[in-house]
């Protein structure tokens, strides 16, 4: 297993297990998801919308692993980092700095 002594050195890393269009449309998708999910979630003070919130985010991201990276997600080996990559892409995705 490779070690990381930062985020800052993870997150290249992170964005090459990530190369392909689809996959990374796949995360977006699903943290859009987690948002909306954790925000009725909230809305409705009912924690079963969070633990839905967590199968759309893992959900998405994983179906863009397994069928179209054909590798295995980040977060089986670097789980905080991972969790940390997943929204700091969603901000890249977002501002434009990495394409959609």
């Amino acid at each position: 297993m490779r070690r990381f002594a930062s985020f800052r050195e993870f997150y290249p890393f992170y964005l090459g297990e990530h190369a392909h269009p689809v996959s990374r449309r796949l995360h977006f998708i699903g943290s859009c998801g987690v948002l909306a999910l954790m925000g009725v979630a909230l809305w409705q003070r009912n924690g079963w919308w969070a633990l839905a919130a967590l199968v759309c985010g893992y959900g998405f991201a994983w179906v863009g692993h397994f069928f179209f990276e054909k590798n295995r997600p980040a977060t089986f080996k670097h789980p905080i980092y991972s969790f940390i990559g997943d929204w700091v892409m969603f901000k890249d995705i977002l501002t434009g700095r990495i394409r959609f």
